[in-house]
């Protein structure tokens, strides 16, 4: 077997970092942020006292600079996966682990202190699923600790969090903090020069609290070319760069708060205790508001509960995530689905995941491991790191919900949208007639109002669009047009014929579910 030829180092003497990318970064000197600084001292602090190191930092935290600044300060060897590429160049396609070790060894024999970025990709290769030889990694790496510490030598290994056990059980440990305020202003400081120390930094970070070094990086590189620059459009960068819901607006229905009728006491309770801590950030940072953790819209079919939703979309924009059924129908891996939602939902924080029709996925005895899955969801919540994601169900029938999902502290809010009032409904009607041409444009909206008790706003909806099709096909035969109002009427019969088919077909277990939707509470 060819052993994996070895990356060719430089002279001992010139041993203080090794690392392509190095050369780039001394052309300009590169500042640490307070989080990456205070893990560098960490790292300093440690080299002295033992031999195997570990720092962990996520894509784009700024760890190989971090590691970079350490070689610097400490001397050694600076490896990562450009090194690691060039020992496996010739050598057989599965020697990974030999490839890694002599990589190492050959650091070793010429520094006291060898530094290895980006661990976590080489254990990703030696962890696929389909790798013949598991394990293996761990057998090398245990091998080159062991022959690290005979020398007297120290390793030093940087990694995403994904590590090895040998490493986990004897490294010290450190990390690179989450980003603070004075971070991004670090950050961001030394690329917007005179316009740095004009953006609010606070505000900047509670609206996304979640960006990493290379992130702010890019936004800077490009706003650093602007004339003027603000904190607003800092912001609005971020939203349409970096804040991605899993809506495509496009494709929602435009619509806000003013197009919702006879639900005005949900919308307040909304406003108030969703929407408010959201937008306002003046008061959320005086008062220390925090929204709902968890808000349940129950109600009949066709009571604006989606339409609730699709308000809420186009009003956060970036900061609404929805599951629904086209989520959880038909997946074998919906598990990873949802757990991808509320992460980037973490991500965007402040956010909701609105999750729409939730009693009927829970109707399904299959998912009855998903409600657990998301009890489990809605209890970490409650850490910091995601206190400010709120969850919004809806459901036609609660009593279909697993009681331990709607009690008090995981369902802080529950709200309810009835049936239209004759106010509402009139209001409903007015805003649709109105926009037809006579005859139908002049329809009686008080006495459709009257006739129409007991229909949704749905369903209103359709008696319009039911009477513009009566209208229209007597006009195709040439009959004489009957009075606008008795379009309308027969369209309210229509729909309610159909509202009454509906109930006396519907499933028994759809209206008896409590002995379902209770287990495991």
């Amino acid at each position: 077997m060819c052993a994996p030829r070895l990356p060719k180092l430089p002279p001992a003497g010139e041993l203080t970092l090794y690392v392509c990318e190095a050369k780039m970064n001394k052309q300009r000197e590169i500042v640490l942020s307070p989080a990456q600084q205070r893990a560098l001292d960490e790292l300093l602090g440690g080299i002295s006292a033992g031999n195997v190191l570990l720092l962990k930092g996520c894509a784009g935290s700024g760890r190989t600079i971090v590691l970079q600044k350490l070689a610097e300060a400490a001397g050694g060897v600076l490896l990562g996966m450009r090194q690691f590429m060039e020992s496996l160049a010739g050598g057989p396609p599965a020697a990974i682990e030999e490839a890694f070790l002599q990589m190492i060894e050959g650091a070793l024999a010429q520094a006291d202190i060898v530094i290895v970025d980006d661990l976590h990709l080489v254990v990703q290769v030696a962890e696929a699923c389909d790798y013949p030889r598991s394990y293996l990694l761990d057998a090398a790496v245990t091998a080159i600790l062991g022959e690290a510490a005979a020398l007297g030598k120290k390793l030093v290994f940087g990694t995403d969090g994904n590590t090895l056990w040998p490493l986990a059980r004897r490294a010290y440990t450190c990390q690179i903090a989450e980003f603070q305020p004075e971070d991004y202003a670090s950050i961001c400081g030394g690329r917007l020069a005179e316009a740095a120390g004009e953006l609010d930094y606070a505000r900047v970070h509670r609206f996304a609290p979640a960006l990493t070094a290379q992130q702010l990086s890019n936004a800077c590189n490009w706003l650093g070319q602007s004339k003027s620059l603000d904190t607003d459009t800092f912001i609005e960068y971020l939203r349409s760069h970096y804040m991605a819901s899993n809506v495509e607006l496009e494709e929602v229905a435009p619509v806000s708060w003013s197009d919702l009728k006879g639900v005005d006491n949900v919308i307040q309770e909304l406003e108030a205790k969703v929407a408010l801590p959201f937008e306002n950030d003046a008061l959320r940072v005086e008062l220390g508001l925090k929204a709902k953790r968890g808000v349940l819209l129950a109600g009949p079919p066709g009571t604006g509960k989606t339409t609730i939703g699709r308000a809420l979309a186009h009003r956060l924009k970036s900061k609404f995530f929805l599951i629904d059924g086209t989520v959880v129908a038909g997946s074998n891996n919906f598990y990873r689905k949802v757990g991808e939602v509320f992460e980037a939902a973490k991500r965007n924080a402040p956010a909701i995941v609105f999750i729409d029709d939730a009693d009927v996925i829970f109707q399904d005895e299959d998912n009855r491991g998903f409600y657990r899955y998301l009890l489990t969801i809605l209890d970490g919540l409650e850490s910091a790191s995601a206190e400010r994601v709120c969850v919004m169900l809806t459901a036609m029938h609660p009593g279909s919900l697993p009681e331990a999902m709607v009690r008090s502290g995981r369902v802080e809010l529950w709200l309810e949208t009835a049936l239209p009032d004759a106010a509402a409904r009139a209001a409903i009607l007015r805003e649709k007639v109105t926009l037809l041409p006579p005859p139908l444009g002049c329809a009686g909206v008080e006495k459709l109002a009257s006739a129409s008790h007991g229909l949704t706003g749905a369903d209103l909806k359709n008696v319009v669009e039911d009477a513009k099709l009566l209208f229209a096909h007597d006009r195709s035969r040439g009959n004489p047009a009957a009075p606008s109002d008795e379009y309308f009427f027969r369209a309210i019969e229509s729909v309610r014929g159909n509202r009454r088919k509906y109930a006396n077909s519907r499933p028994p277990k759809l209206a008896e579910r409590a002995e379902v939707g209770f287990v495991g509470g």
